[in-house]
């Protein structure tokens, strides 16, 4: 099946697990696909991995709070395959886990910008170059639907970026251009670890555990769980979806 033959996607946060899956999806369905992230020698493994697998893939490093490296990110996508039909706004980071007194603001503000500064710029450079038709998804989180204790720098970020999703579609929809988010409950990744661990030092299988009990599923999502959802949104099957939040955290929310 090639759901995506002759199309171009661009994923930042490009070299992380859902990025990097993603990516990988798209491309074994035909899609050309440019990488973006501010770690270059994460890039280039990735890419290298594409490639010995036959896969259609490049890179770009950026740092995405950086207006000029948007724009040159997407100057690059439209140089190497002529035009851009698939967003993925996925570039972000968990910050630390700290209650709102204790929270450094120079953390606040550094996950501001690249959880929400970051999408805001990749919409402004991407919009005015992505084809009629195409779709856009965000990645915004479960955390984007309720508060959780410690992480208020998070739990911001990602509530703003469902916001920038649903203007954004009010704008685009006379375009045909789908913009949705994809709201991920717990995943089994870096991210995960990291956070497990800010909520409880020296003891994240016992948050893991204690999480796991929360998910009528009873597991943590796969990176490819996420994928499957972004790739549903990317595609013409859901040619009817837009302006969204689209939830994959096993029946947590429920």
């Amino acid at each position: 099946m090639e759901r995506f033959k002759n199309k171009v996607a661009i994923i930042t946060g490009g070299s992380g697990s859902i990025g990097f899956n993603t990516a990988k999806q798209l491309a074994k369905e035909g899609a050309k696909i440019l990488l973006v992230d501010i770690d270059e020698d994460a890039l280039k493994e990735k890419v290298e991995t594409a490639k010995s697998n036959d896969l259609e893939m490049s890179y770009a490093v950026a740092d995405v709070t950086k207006s000029k490296d948007v724009e040159q990110y997407v100057e690059t996508c439209i140089e190497r395959y002529k035009k851009i039909d698939i967003f993925f706004n996925n570039a972000g980071i968990e910050g630390v886990v700290k209650p709102i007194q204790e929270y450094p603001e120079e953390e606040f503000d550094k996950v501001i910008a690249v959880n929400v500064k970051g999408v805001y710029l990749g919409m402004k450079y991407v919009i005015p170059k992505i084809e009629d038709g195409g779709s856009i998804v965000i990645s915004s989180s479960v955390a984007g639907l309720q508060g959780t204790a410690g992480m208020i720098g998070y739990i911001t970020s990602k509530h703003a970026t469902i916001g920038i999703m649903r203007t954004a579609a009010l704008e685009l929809g006379k375009r045909k251009v789908r913009v949705n988010t994809i709201n991920p409950g717990v995943v089994d990744n870096r991210m995960m670890r990291s956070l497990e661990d800010g909520l409880n030092p020296g003891h994240g299988d016992d948050v893991k555990e204690n999480f796991e009990k929360q998910i009528p599923l009873g597991r943590y999502a796969k990176p490819e769980d996420i994928t499957q959802m972004a790739c549903f949104l990317f595609s013409d099957d859901a040619s009817y979806c837009h302006g969204s939040v689209f939830v994959v955290d096993g029946g947590m929310q429920a």
